[in-house]
């Protein structure tokens, strides 16, 4: 997948399914991960930011980000603004989609109900409502959370903006150090 330098991750999934570390490397601080976050390490070696598989509960695609040994107070800024976003993007999506899930289940119990059916039919398959039953729930569902995701999308916009700025100074920064360092090299 895309972030992960030369196929590692699919060279890393056995192992963690085995229930072996990743890499012997030092702790989760050192690439930039908070406690709590996703169970797989990149090799010490590592220059790159590593995206995990998809979590269970968000959907979303964790990420270890890079943290090199001369970070600048900028370059920290930018990593914990990206850091602090992906924690939020986690926990909103994570809460989403659990409540997507129950409010689901009590809709399709409470339409089978209605119509004297059993959660289960006679083979023991899950009994399901058609499309246009189910199009009922969505736009309810989306209705209801119009507000939620309003925020949501106003908060990203805000984060994403701030951590867009960042990468600009950031980038600006490493450019004026690299003319520098060019007009001295050629200086000489």
């Amino acid at each position: 997948p895309p972030g992960c330098p030369g196929g590692a991750w699919g060279k890393m999934l056995p192992r963690l399914e085995r229930g072996e570390p990743a890499a012997p490397e030092p702790s989760l601080k050192s690439h930039g991960q908070a406690p709590g976050g996703p169970a797989f390490r990149p090799p010490a070696h590592s220059r790159h930011d590593w995206i995990g598989p998809p979590d269970r509960l968000s959907n979303l695609r964790p990420v270890i980000f890079h943290v090199p040994q001369d970070e600048s107070a900028l370059e920290r800024r930018l990593r914990e603004a990206r850091q602090d976003t992906q924690a939020w993007n986690q926990q909103f999506w994570a809460q989403q989609n659990a409540s997507f899930q129950q409010e689901k289940e009590e809709f399709i119990y409470s339409r089978l109900k209605a119509k004297g059916l059993a959660v289960r039919d006679e083979t023991g398959q899950k009994a399901t409502l058609n499309a246009e039953e189910m199009a009922d729930f969505y736009k309810d569902f989306l209705s209801k959370n119009f507000r939620k995701h309003m925020r949501y999308n106003r908060d990203w916009y805000k984060r994403n903006f701030t951590i867009t700025f960042l990468m600009g100074q950031v980038a600006l920064v490493r450019a004026l150090r690299w003319l520098r360092w060019k007009k001295k090299n050629v200086g000489d």
